[in-house]
């Protein structure tokens, strides 16, 4: 029960996390990716955070037997580069820069009755159905 309470904390302190840092605002995150526009590169300072502070966290759990979150941390084994990953990626990255959202913002902003997360939430449901049906 106590682990299920921490995700949940943890859940929510990420989601407030993304909407004080505004990246549940689709214009914010269109702004970062229109380079030769108005270019807003706030994400990067969003991005840089959580990697300074992930990556030391990461690095010292892997080594610890006594996670109170997981069992064990999980780590994609495989290092090769092939077609479902470009495909997905690129997937990802044109769903990212036609509506400005990526999964966690979205479901955050669900908090904020934005009609356009739930249409987003909607269809990535509908991809992960999809991408099992389709095996590339």
């Amino acid at each position: 029960m106590l682990q299920k309470l921490l995700v949940l904390i943890s859940g929510i302190i990420f989601g407030l996390g993304l909407t004080i840092s505004s990246m549940t605002n689709p214009d914010k995150v269109l702004s970062f990716l229109d380079v030769f526009g108005s270019w807003d590169p706030s994400l990067i300072f969003v991005m840089g955070g959580a990697i300074l502070f992930t990556s030391p966290l990461l690095f010292f759990l892997k080594k610890n037997d006594n996670l109170i979150l997981a069992n064990e941390i999980n780590l994609p084994k495989k290092n090769s580069i092939d077609k479902s990953l470009i495909i997905g990626s690129l997937l990802f990255g044109v769903g990212w820069g036609a509506v400005g959202f990526c999964p966690g913002p979205a479901i955050s902003s669900i908090a904020l009755l934005n009609p356009y997360s739930l249409i987003f939430i909607l269809s990535l449901i509908a991809g992960f159905y999809l991408s099992n049906i389709i095996k590339l």
